[in-house]
């Protein structure tokens, strides 16, 4: 068996995790509760929004998200309406749009910044577009600005998928915060990690009541005695099991909320950790005509380091692949490759250009590999190595 020697993530815990988890154990509380409460606090603060609502992943991050805009009477946002997408992200980018009964519309990304288009985003509205839900891709902030330009020009809904870029920033404004509402997750294999988690902030008051309602059984319980979601009565034998909401039960363990608590202190170390990584990825792979680099044109957090083979190396991935994993070295596929080219298509509720070629280069040449946040100069060394006895 090979021994990993550049994996694709690594634990960021220390004894503060472990210590958190043993003071959650100690309260004989696991269920929902303080330390969530607390963490939810912390990280609305931290990242500059209004809320935060913790779920027990990004994917369920990204549902809470949606349906809690479906279900905004401020918001224009309804069955069998579209929401422009890129071709390239993960399955749980799509996902909730089909099970909200909305339509998919894809749009190629930009093969530099792995990002979705804006100018395509304009050429796709019609009619029935009615939001947006742009995704920062590997730590690589979106054209958020000109995005949130075109989404307030056309009346459209703006949603982030910010589960791969915690931490990235686009001048002094953090990713996920540009929009009605941004996903985090905090995954294992995430910048940080609450074993399993995700959160959504937002600034609309609305939309925060509504994924607390949700979040847990779409119930009145958790919903403060003023709210925007329905009248509480005060007897909280009826306001505790009184459901308003077509919810789920997506709720995060106690356990979790104390991780994040300690994991949100470690950010700035964590961040620049991968920032002086990705400076030297930058270093070694500069000026090659055989590989594209992702183009970064704001602050990037660095989820993983991407590579698209061009020149002698298109159409040799299969055996850069095994060559990286016999020299120990993890890689994967950019996210998923073009989305629109996976069997589950035929399931969906989906508008799709006749063409992504963009997509289709990253997913015919595309590959990843991973960053970290502790120096990993030899790893690199020995990705470029690896590489050139392709050459």
């Amino acid at each position: 068996m090979t021994t990993t020697r550049y994996p694709l993530a690594t634990s960021t815990w220390d004894q503060a995790e472990y210590d958190a988890l043993q003071r959650v154990i100690e309260t004989g509380r696991f269920t929902m509760g303080p330390e969530v409460k607390n963490f939810e606090q912390e990280f609305a603060s931290y990242f500059g929004s209004k809320y935060a609502v913790m779920v027990n992943s990004g994917s369920s991050a990204n549902l809470i998200a949606i349906a809690a805009a479906v279900a905004n009477p401020n918001i224009d946002l309804n069955p069998g309406d579209e929401v422009i997408v890129p071709a390239v992200s993960w399955a749980t980018t799509y996902f909730p749009i089909h099970q909200l009964g909305l339509t998919l519309r894809f749009v190629d990304i930009d093969v530099d910044t792995l990002n979705m288009d804006p100018q395509l985003v304009i050429d796709a509205i019609g009619p029935d577009t009615k939001a947006v839900l742009a995704v920062n891709l590997l730590g690589n902030p979106a054209d958020l600005e000109t995005l949130a330009a075109i989404c307030t020009e056309h009346g459209l809904v703006l949603i982030e998928d910010n589960c791969e870029s915690l931490g990235s920033r686009i001048g002094s404004r953090y990713t996920g915060t540009f929009g009605l509402a941004g996903t985090f997750s905090s995954f294992f294999s995430h910048h940080i990690s609450t074993m399993e988690g995700g959160l959504i902030v937002t600034d609309d008051d609305y939309m925060y009541q509504a994924m607390v309602s949700l979040r847990a059984h779409g119930w009145t319980r958790d919903l403060p005695a003023d709210n925007l979601i329905f009248p509480k009565t005060g007897v909280a034998f009826e306001d505790h099991f009184r459901f308003v909401l077509p919810g789920y039960n997506v709720r995060p363990l106690e356990m979790s909320g104390a991780l994040g608590r300690e994991q949100l202190k470690k950010v700035p170390e964590l961040i620049s950790g991968r920032q002086q990584n990705a400076a030297l990825f930058a270093e070694r792979f500069a000026g090659r005509a055989d590989l594209r680099v992702q183009k970064v044109a704001a602050e990037s957090s660095w989820f993983g380091f991407s590579l698209v083979l061009e020149g002698h190396l298109a159409g040799k991935r299969a055996q850069l692949v095994d060559a990286l994993t016999v020299a120990g070295i993890d890689s994967r596929p950019i996210v998923a490759g073009n989305f629109a080219r996976n069997p589950v298509m035929s399931q969906l509720r989906a508008v799709v250009p006749a063409e992504l070629p963009a997509a289709d280069k990253i997913h015919e040449d595309g590959l990843f590999v991973g960053n970290h946040h502790y120096p990993i100069p030899s790893e690199l060394d020995l990705l470029l190595e690896t590489i050139e006895l392709l050459d």
